[in-house]
C-alpha cells in the first residue's frame, strides 16, 4: 500500500472514531440545548450540527469529482451553503441525529468507492483551495473534531487525539498560514521540541512555545493563546479560520 493510501485509510478511519464519539456527545442534548448558543459567534449549536452535516455532504461531492473526474462543486454557492444550514439549524434533536448518521454513511461510502488510483486527484474546495483528495478524509477530521468542541459540551481542544493535534500543526504551519502577507511572522516551538517557520516570510519571527494543543487551540480560534509562551511579546491577531 503507497502512503498516500496508507494515509487515507488511517485518516477515514479516524473520521469514522471522532464521528461516534460526536454523536454520543450530541446524543446527550435535548431539543432545548440544540438551540442554545455554540462557542461560535451567532451561531447555535444547531447551526454547528447543520453545517458538520452538509460538509459531509459538500466533501462527498469532492470524492465524487474524483472518482469520476466530472467537476462537482462542494456547494451551489455560498449563498446556497449558508441557506441549507439556516434552513436546518433549528430541527429537533433527533432530526440532527439522524441526518448526521446519514451523512456519516454517504461520507463512508464515498471514501471506500474512491479508488487507490484516484487518491492524488486534485479538487477544488471552497475558496479556490485546491487539495487531493486523498486529504480530504483529514479535512473531513478536522472539520468533526474541531466543531464538536465548538459544541460547548465538555468535549475541548485537551480531548483531542495527540496523533490528530500533530497532524493539524503541521498543517496549520506549513499550508494554511505559511507565507501569508496578512500573519506575522511565527516560529511555534512545541514542548517536544519540533518547531515550525510560518506566517510572513520576511521579518524576525516571534517565538510562540507550548504544548500542540495549545498552539492547534491559539491558531484555530478555540483559546485565547493565555497557556503560549512569547517571552512577554503580544500574541498577534490571526485570520479566521
Amino acid at each position: 500500500m503507497t502512503d498516500i493510501a496508507q494515509e487515507f485509510a488511517y485518516d477515514a478511519a479516524a473520521v469514522h472514531a471522532a464521528t461516534d464519539r460526536l454523536l454520543v456527545s450530541v446524543g446527550k442534548l435535548d431539543d432545548e440545548a440544540v438551540g442554545e448558543p455554540s462557542l461560535l459567534p451567532d451561531w447555535t449549536r444547531g447551526h454547528v450540527l447543520a453545517h458538520l452535516a452538509r460538509n459531509a455532504d459538500a466533501l462527498v461531492n469532492l470524492l465524487t469529482w474524483a472518482r469520476t473526474g466530472t467537476p462537482t462543486p462542494m456547494y451551489a454557492s455560498p449563498a446556497a451553503r449558508d441557506a441549507d444550514i439556516e434552513r436546518d439549524a433549528d430541527r429537533p434533536l433527533t432530526a440532527h441525529l439522524e441526518d448526521l448518521r446519514s451523512a456519516a454513511e454517504r461520507w463512508e461510502a464515498a471514501c471506500q468507492a474512491l479508488g487507490p488510483e484516484r487518491l492524488a486527484y486534485e479538487v477544488e474546495m471552497r475558496n479556490g483551495v485546491v487539495e487531493r483528495a486523498g486529504r480530504l478524509p483529514f479535512r473531513r477530521l478536522a472539520e468533526v473534531e474541531l466543531h464538536h468542541v465548538d459544541l460547548g459540551v465538555g468535549y475541548t481542544i485537551d480531548h483531542l487525539a495527540p496523533e490528530y493535534l500533530d497532524a493539524e500543526l503541521a498543517f496549520l504551519a506549513e499550508q494554511r498560514l505559511k507565507g501569508r502577507s496578512e500573519v506575522a511572522a511565527l516560529e511555534l516551538r512545541a514542548d517536544d521540541g519540533r518547531s515550525w517557520r510560518t506566517g510572513r516570510a520576511d521579518g524576525a519571527p516571534l517565538t510562540v512555545s507550548g504544548s500542540p494543543a495549545a498552539l492547534v487551540g491559539w491558531l484555530t480560534g478555540r483559546t485565547a493563546g493565555t497557556d503560549l509562551a512569547t517571552d512577554g511579546a503580544a500574541l498577534p491577531e490571526l485570520p479566521e479560520r
